[in-house]
């Protein structure tokens, strides 16, 4: 199937469903029962088993006409990492109940790894599930967990066999946020929003159909995951000169009175690496039309991190004394955060996450070392031990 095929499906598709006259929930499930969702999926599964590439055709065709999207940026965990780990990893029963309110937005997703103790080393983490005829009982904590006060399911990892390495006794759940057990709580930032949560599991009882993979085999599946994560955090492909370096280059044209020949040549040294980031970013998505994503998301991810904190300085900076401005430190969980409708302040403070959040920079040059140079992998005494002989 080509592109002319494919937009011939879509304006076919337009005329049977005024985008207009439509309700917005029913147009949105209409696209995906026709296969327009994600063309590369299955048919029957929201696509036509078209290439990847051509979703950005298809995306462009449903925008010209005015049509609703799906809110993307409201549902990153699921549309980025949940939906292409249930399609792999999944069974036809999980991929047909999931797939088609996720991709809707009628079911935002969250994802249940990072723990106090296992945060860069995640299969370290302690959370536990023990069987129990068909039911897994899951007791533990996450923590840092994006969207939880909104999610109505999460990806979920556990330790199901203290007795193995760590890597090996781990279990991958889809797991109820709205099951007994599961508490939220808010966890206040710098920046004094609450964008993430705390997820304390007490007794939570998940069904076996709820499982991902085989028992035991959930660090293959969190890996499937993981590269999902850092595509989706780096791997975007914005207009040039969008996003933070945008800002950077509008705050220099509006401030001629600050100029100096020091801070206009970080800015063509910004805006150069921004360039090439985004390059890069396209260069990846071809390469995903291929194939699955592989390690060199962790490059764009670590690359996009450290730009963010360089471009958030050097606005403070620019401005001077006004930079030290801060728009609003008011308590609250946001739906979403937009770095770009925010001032410098709360941009420079937010950046600082960026290294952190979705694996740090450090673990990130270590797969960087290791999976793409081909450099000899460090030294880990506790690769082989059980788990539960490892000190915590």
């Amino acid at each position: 199937m080509d592109a002319t095929e494919l937009r011939g499906r879509v304006q076919e598709f337009l005329a049977a469903h005024d985008p207009k006259s439509t309700d917005r929930l029913e147009f949105l499930r209409a696209r995906f029962d026709a296969g327009l969702a994600w063309v590369h999926f299955p048919e029957g599964l929201g696509g036509l088993g078209a290439a990847r590439e051509l979703q950005a055709d298809v995306d462009a065709a449903f925008a010209e006409a005015g049509a609703p999207d799906n809110e993307p940026h409201m549902n990153v965990i699921g549309l980025g990492m949940a939906a292409p780990t249930i399609l792999r990893f999944g069974d036809d029963e999980q991929r047909e109940r999931f797939l088609r309110p996720l991709w809707t937005g009628e079911e935002i997703w969250c994802q249940l790894f990072s723990e106090p103790g296992a945060g860069s080393d995640l299969a370290a983490l302690s959370t536990r599930a023990v069987r129990d005829g068909d039911d897994w009982v899951v007791d533990g904590q996450k923590v840092w967990t994006s969207l939880a006060h909104q999610a109505r399911w999460a990806i979920l990892v556990t330790r199901s066999d203290p007795d193995q390495p760590k890597h090996k006794g781990l279990t991958y759940f889809i797991c109820d946020m709205t099951a007994p057990g599961v508490e939220v709580r808010p966890l206040r930032q710098i920046t004094g929003e609450a964008e993430f949560n705390e997820v304390f599991l007490t007794g939570v009882r998940i069904p076996d159909s709820q499982r991902l993979g085989e028992v035991g085999q959930g660090w293959s599946v969190a890996l499937g995951t993981l590269m999902n994560e850092r595509v989706a955090i780096g791997g975007r492909t914005p207009p040039r000169e969008s996003g933070l370096i945008g800002a950077a280059a509008e705050q220099w044209r509006s401030h001629p009175e600050k100029r100096t020949p020091g801070l206009h040549d970080r800015l063509l040294e910004l805006w150069v690496e921004a360039e090439a980031l985004r390059l890069a970013s396209i260069r990846l998505r071809q390469q995903m039309a291929v194939g699955e994503p592989g390690p060199e998301g962790s490059a764009i991810k670590s690359a996009f991190a450290e730009l963010n904190q360089r471009l958030t300085g050097y606005q403070l900076e620019l401005l001077g004394e006004e930079g030290l401005e801060y728009d609003d430190w008011t308590f609250r969980q946001p739906e979403f955060t937009d770095f770009t409708k925010r001032g410098p302040g709360f941009r420079y403070l937010r950046a600082k996450g960026n290294t952190i959040e979705g694996g740090t920079t450090e673990i990130l040059r270590n797969v960087i070392a290791e999976r793409i140079l081909g450099l000899p992998p460090e030294i880990r005494t506790d690769k082989d031990k059980p788990w539960k002989e490892l000190p915590r």
